[in-house]
């Protein structure tokens, strides 16, 4: 049995709403056990006999597009795959600054996010790549308006990244399993 994380994308916000009940039933369905949401912003835990990554995957995206009506996008990986990304973690944790972890299910995005990394302005916004993950610090007052934001909000990168930041992904690792 592997713990898995499931990163959906885009949903509670731009007119898709599925509650966390409803997504959790929807993936017990699967057959997975000790299913758990965290927050309402797409952030699943749970288990599976599944081992082929790219299979539970797919399956997940299609059997969510299909019950809810929208393209979905999961970004996937193990429990230990995410406490490793947040364990790696390479810049401090500063007042009037965001932490976040770009995950991807195409290293290729990753890469391409990654070659805008030496035009950014550090006071604004620091990236460096990790582990099949992009690490992103940004500053608070800059936010969603940074240049590293809209750049990985392109709609090329939808179906393949998904971000979260360091205390949501904190609080997926919190829950007993």
């Amino acid at each position: 049995m592997t713990h898995y994380v499931a990163l959906l994308r885009g949903i509670n916000v731009g007119g898709i709403t599925i509650t966390m009940a409803d997504l959790a039933d929807t993936v017990r369905s699967l057959g997975h056990t000790g299913v758990k949401t965290v927050l309402a912003s797409g952030n699943l835990v749970f288990d599976s006999d599944e081992t082929d990554a790219a299979t539970l995957k797919s399956g997940l995206e299609r059997l969510l597009s299909d019950t809810f009506g929208y393209e979905a996008w999961v970004v996937l990986l193990t429990r230990d795959a995410l406490a490793a990304a947040v364990e790696d973690y390479p810049f401090d944790d500063l007042d009037g600054w965001h932490s976040y972890v770009l995950f991807g299910s195409d290293p290729a995005m990753l890469d391409e996010l990654l070659t805008a990394a030496p035009t950014l302005d550090p006071a604004d916004d620091r990236v460096v790549p990790g582990d099949g993950v992009v690490y992103w610090q940004v500053r608070r007052e800059v936010g969603i308006k940074s240049p590293f934001s809209s750049l990985s909000a392109k709609t090329r990168y939808k179906a393949s990244t998904t971000n979260r930041n360091l205390r949501t992904l904190r609080k997926i690792l919190d829950l007993p399993g």
